[in-house]
């Protein structure tokens, strides 16, 4: 019985924990921006810096990727388009838009001809890159005006920076799903990183949408590493290692497309999942090395993976026991903070987002169904991860192309 009563509060407790810290230290980290204005970089003091653009079939997103990254507010750059064996239209569209945009941005285009994975594309175009710094983004990502300026202000404020990420704001938001992973891009993934940044120090991983990297500290760790599924969180916590910090600006907006079919919700996410066990396994030595912050994002991951094979058991044993005795016990005063909690995190995180992400009042009203569905595949691609990797912990190298929605 006791048991059953410590497994029921840690499913239902742990996401209100985890709730309460992320509101307090997104709350404390604004806080802190207000407090601490910041002069911006201008044409004289900005340094010239190369945007990596890996691709892999992504003949539909090329023109208006590069389109945003003409349109910046930033003088002194190039852009270094990666075809990465693509069987599509991009390596055509990459030559049409270096020839279209010649007199006002210079662009070079790197042809690989054998598919390796977008760590490997990074790589590549690393090595022809002309500036001692750099940003790497998604094909389909869309840059604010100011935002390389943001997180380039960012990054030459501390010498001890080795990279710092920009805030991803989903843009297709035209279904149910594209919807809710707004609210999860404002409400949950914003949040975190803010208040991680301000508790700890460090976060647990850079968005690989939107990330300006010191030339110095890529060396440092050897670039991006082809032999895992997500490399940015890989490439985050070799930083760490290498006594590089990573910072978050969440002032660097960069509008992405996001999965709007469920099978490719849960691939991406298992993904991620994945990932963060990888950390796990190839950084178990930071529980007792690394700063304390570094350490805590450490356990917190370890406790997340435990929450969802918890969850699961629990919801077997729910599953069970109304099927066969007719009977279900839960705590309904636990569920209702942790639905008041999931309204106050999601209205912090829709008014600190409302003018940069465009957002509508409305869009809160899918909070309560959000909450269902942020835990659920959570769950589900949580579990599927760890299951992926016992089964088959060989580690794969090349990419496909993603579902960037209907």
């Amino acid at each position: 019985m006791w048991f059953n009563n410590l497994s029921t509060a840690f499913v239902v407790g742990y996401p209100i924990f985890v709730s309460i810290i992320w509101i307090v230290g997104c709350l404390f980290s604004g806080l802190l921006r207000k407090w601490q204005p910041r002069t911006l970089l201008n044409t004289a003091t900005e340094p010239f810096i190369s945007i990596l653009v890996p691709a892999h079939n992504e003949a539909e997103t090329l023109d208006s990727a590069v389109q945003s990254l003409a349109g910046l507010n930033y003088e002194h750059y190039e852009v270094v388009l990666i075809d990465d064996c693509s069987d599509d239209d991009t390596p055509a569209i990459m030559a049409r838009l270096k020839q279209h945009w010649a007199d006002t941005l210079a662009i070079t285009v790197v042809a690989l001809p054998v598919n390796q994975g977008k760590a490997s594309a990074l790589n590549q175009g690393l090595q022809v890159a002309k500036g001692d710094y750099l940003i790497a983004i998604d094909a389909d990502s869309l840059l604010a005006p100011d935002a390389v300026t943001q997180l380039m202000t960012t990054l030459l404020d501390r010498p001890d920076y080795g990279a710092v990420t920009g805030k991803p704001v989903v843009r297709n938001r035209s279904t149910l799903l594209g919807r809710l992973q707004l609210l999860e891009y404002i409400g949950v993934i914003d949040l975190i990183k803010k208040a991680q940044a301000y508790l700890t120090g460090s976060i647990t991983t850079v968005s690989g949408v939107i990330v300006a990297f010191r030339r110095e500290a890529l060396q440092d760790v050897g670039g991006w590493n082809p032999a895992v599924m997500t490399e940015d969180i890989d490439i985050t916590w070799r930083l760490y290692r290498h006594h590089w910090r990573v910072a978050y600006e969440p002032r660097a907006v960069c509008w992405i497309l996001v999965p709007e079919r469920l099978r490719g919700l849960i691939t991406q996410r298992q993904r991620w999942s994945r990932g963060g066990l990888e950390v796990l396994v190839t950084n178990w030595r930071g529980f007792y090395r690394n700063p304390w912050g570094q350490r805590f994002l450490l356990l917190e991951t370890v406790v997340s993976n435990l929450w969802a094979v918890v969850t699961a058991f629990s919801l077997l044993a729910y599953t069970l026991k109304l099927l066969f005795l007719h009977g279900l016990s839960l705590d309904g005063n636990l569920l209702l903070i942790l639905l008041a909690l999931s309204g106050i995190q999601f209205t912090v995180g829709f008014l600190a987002s409302q003018l940069t992400a465009k957002l509508a009042g409305p869009e809160l009203l899918l909070v309560p169904i959000y909450v269902l569905y942020y835990w659920m595949v959570n769950l589900i691609s949580c579990l599927s991860a760890i299951a992926s990797y016992f089964i088959s912990p060989q580690r794969k190298g090349t990419w496909h192309s993603p579902d960037r929605g209907i």
